[in-house]
């Protein structure tokens, strides 16, 4: 296990889309956990594997100090529309409103391959839309809502 370098917004590999994961092998269980210490050592809510360099469709989310590992994930239902702010580990010292959906259903595999549902109302939508987007090289200043700009904002501490 060990902490990966995050990519910013300057690496044109956060503007390419993510492949399928298609072997849950070793090498993935190694992704997983490098993911995990980096998303914990970052102390983000969310990561996509594509912010530590790997093109592959996997995220993870942390909720109430809960790590989900999202493998081949897709937003199967929206529901309702919020406007908050959002930041990002690749975009540092910015922040911006996004137009989201409100709550979100995400189906997605496990390290075991195995199909799970989630589902994320207000934050947890925010962040399973934002986390998602990584795999398509989007980054939250793509999905601005109307009549808003990124602001500077203090670092991560």
């Amino acid at each position: 296990m060990a902490i990966r370098n995050i990519r910013t917004e300057e690496d044109p590999i956060l503007r390419k889309i993510s492949r399928k994961v298609e072997n849950f092998d070793d090498r993935l269980l190694m992704i997983l956990d490098d993911m995990k210490d980096t998303l914990i050592k970052s102390q983000g809510i969310g990561l996509a594997a594509v912010q530590i360099g790997i093109l592959r469709r996997i995220v993870l989310v942390r909720f109430n100090d809960k790590i989900i590992e999202l493998i081949n994930p897709e937003i199967i239902e929206r529901e309702g529309e919020q406007i908050e702010a959002e930041a990002c580990l690749s975009v540092p010292r910015k922040a911006g409103k996004t137009l989201r959906p409100k709550t979100v259903t995400v189906k997605a595999q496990n390290r075991n391959g195995n199909w799970c549902i989630y589902k994320g109302t207000d934050l947890e939508a925010r962040c399973f839309c934002h986390e998602l987007d990584h795999l398509d090289g989007k980054l939250y200043l793509d999905n601005l809502a109307p009549g808003e700009k990124a602001y500077f904002t203090r670092d991560y501490e």
